[in-house]
């Protein structure tokens, strides 16, 4: 399809099997229907997509005499540290095919504008739709706007890009205000939490990932966190044991 046409393409992502492992992969292909890149999700979705494992490479590819793009897979956005690494490495738009279907696909958009607002870049975040999500396709500019949202029906989103207005912001700042890649560049702090073999007590505390299935369940979740707000917001006891 994209040598018949002549257009850059990325299909979404699929399952794929390499060795024993399985993993959430898209496909980027050039105009003369040639394989540029592939990206594995690097965050699958646990504990809902069992059996996946994760990606270790970024992804990005240049389309000539246009701009540098990076790839990204559906949950990987909930992670700052991905898209901040894609745009570090030059991207200047992020492709991210999205599928989901759950409740909270208005907390995506947010991510979603977030990311191009502290990135600097356009994001077109693009769900899929019926059992392949519910749809509400967004395209944001690299000042956080959204250009473009679809609703829950098929749709086609011909969108021009002006990739100097992604230059532009990275070089005058957001709306002329915050320039926050360069000052991640001017200020790359040490952040410890990222060193190896640093222990977490914190997040450890929090227990394995779970899946909810019953109310009951959920109820009992409901009492454990509140009994944990209550334990770390009484002075006497908030973090005990965490020195």
């Amino acid at each position: 399809m994209a040598r018949k046409y002549g257009i850059w393409l990325l299909p979404g992502s699929v399952f794929e099997q390499r060795g024993e492992e399985i993993y959430n992969t898209a496909t980027v292909i050039n105009p003369q229907g040639e394989i540029v890149s592939r990206y594995s999700k690097m965050f699958p979705f646990y504990p809902y997509e069992e059996g996946v494992s994760p990606g270790h490479d970024y992804c990005i590819f240049d389309v000539p005499e246009v701009g540098r793009f990076g790839v990204s897979i559906c949950y990987d956005m909930w992670f700052p540290e991905t898209v901040r690494t894609l745009t570090v490495m030059g991207a200047e738009v992020i492709l991210h095919p999205t599928l989901t279907g759950t409740i909270d696909r208005d907390t995506e958009l947010a991510i979603c504008r977030a990311m191009a607002t502290v990135n600097q870049c356009y994001m077109f975040d693009v769900n899929g739709l019926d059992a392949g999500g519910s749809g509400r396709s967004v395209v944001c500019g690299p000042d956080g706007r959204v250009m473009y949202q679809a609703q829950n029906n098929e749709e086609i989103i011909p969108i021009e890009l002006d990739f100097e207005n992604v230059r532009r912001s990275r070089e005058l700042g957001v709306l002329r205000l915050g320039q926050p890649l360069k000052s991640f560049r001017d200020h790359m702090g040490d952040f410890s939490i990222y060193w190896p073999n640093a222990e977490h007590p914190y997040l450890d505390s929090l227990g394995p990932l779970i899946k909810p299935g019953r109310m009951d369940k959920l109820a009992e979740l409901k009492q454990r966190e509140t009994e944990m707000l209550e334990h770390y917001h009484d002075p006497l006891t908030a973090y005990k044991g965490m020195k």
